[in-house]
């Protein structure tokens, strides 16, 4: 058996374990990731890298809207400092995001939701349809109205994922891919914790481990049992289109049953599905089916594109739907996980906040309704 160790242990290599070691790296420490596949290869690579706090609130989220908001502000930069260390661009866009509704029932649900997001100081604006078809052209003619909001982003989660696995590794850090975690022993006092690994029957040891595992956080093998996460998997099914000549969509588009998101090179990511089939990822016709027909009720002319690539991917959705982040029980585990629908927007807010406490910092006020330990309070 061979042994190795660092200041930090990571295990997951999804956007969520990857940003946080690329903060960490940057002030020398020595942290490492293990990932039992590549690195973002599930649910980082699948998204369609939405930074959309405002068209992603819902009622009585109050708390979560605020980190979204949060996190999304941070994005530029993050983005920035990202590429700059990696040289790596990131196509980090700020078109904006158009919440469309495609019939007057679906209009009225609309102006219910714009109007509660104005009674909270959220900055939309409301468009006819003649406004949003000005606005975005290639919508269909026969929408009832959208909303616009302009403070939403997007960014290349895939080129983010290439970008942070260079800056880690420029910077010092360990990337260890294909790299299984085969049991983790926390050690009583708190000081000394082992990872074990395979292949290879390799032990790390380190005095803190970050459990950013996504939808496999709940069973990774040795955790103890009153801190294991209560995560399951949401399957979510997506597809890729190639844009052509004339069509050339600008701006995320949101309907009730579909997401459009374009990417600077051409590619369109039209998603998603959101399934409790626990971890299912056979691609369905129907699944298919769903987001083409959601999307094509907006933008008809996603009809006629070339296909690319169809995926699924599996998020990790928490037991309140909402992320799990903090200190837990045991000393010296610190989870990230349950991210749910918000994995990319979340990884910057993410990264800083654990970063923070990792480094003996506070975690900063608006990460702690999130904290592991509130299921505890619950039970």
């Amino acid at each position: 058996m061979s042994a190795r160790n660092a200041d930090t242990l990571i295990v997951g290599g999804g956007i969520i374990g990857l940003s946080i070691a690329w903060r960490l790296a940057r002030t020398g420490h020595r942290v490492t990731v293990l990932e039992r596949d590549t690195a973002g290869a599930h649910a980082s690579r699948m998204a369609a890298g939405m930074l959309a706090a405002t068209a992603e609130v819902g009622y009585e989220e109050f708390d979560l809207y605020a980190l979204c908001t949060h996190s999304v502000i941070r994005w530029a930069s993050f983005a920035s400092e990202l590429e700059e260390d990696s040289g790596i661009p990131v196509d980090f866009r700020s078109e904006g995001t158009m919440v469309v509704a495609r019939d007057p029932d679906a209009a009225r649900a609309l102006r219910r939701a714009f109007e509660f997001q104005q009674e909270h100081g959220f900055e939309v604006q409301w468009l006819t349809r003649a406004e949003a078809l000005e606005r975005e052209p290639f919508l269909s003619p026969r929408i009832a109205a959208a909303v616009y909001a302009a403070d939403d982003h997007s960014v290349d989660n895939r080129a983010v994922i290439h970008a942070l696995v260079a800056a880690i590794r420029k910077l010092g850090g360990r990337v260890e891919e294909q790299t299984a975690v085969t049991e983790i022993t926390m050690d009583a006092s708190g000081s000394n914790h082992h990872v074990r690994t395979a292949p290879g029957n390799t032990e790390w040891t380190a005095p803190q481990i970050v459990l950013a595992a996504g939808a496999w956080s709940h069973g990774v093998p040795g955790l103890p049992d009153e801190v294991r996460p209560p995560v399951r998997p949401v399957k979510g099914q997506i597809l890729t289109l190639r844009m052509e000549a004339p069509f050339k969509l600008e701006h995320v588009v949101r309907g009730a049953r579909a997401y459009l998101v374009p990417r600077s090179d051409g590619r369109l990511v039209i998603g998603a599905t959101s399934e409790e089939m626990g971890f299912n990822t056979e691609l369905t016709a129907g699944g298919m089916w769903s987001i083409l027909d959601g999307a094509r009720e907006l933008v008809p002319g996603v009809h006629d594109l070339p296909v690319m690539e169809t995926n699924v991917g599996l998020r990790p959705g928490s037991r309140d739907h909402q992320p799990i982040v903090g200190w837990s029980a045991v000393p010296g585990l610190f989870v990230a996980t349950g991210h749910y629908r918000h994995g990319v927007i979340l990884s910057s807010a993410t990264a800083d906040a654990a970063a923070d406490a990792l480094l003996g910092r506070d975690m900063p006020t608006i990460m702690h309704p999130f904290s592991p330990t509130r299921f505890q309070t619950q039970a």
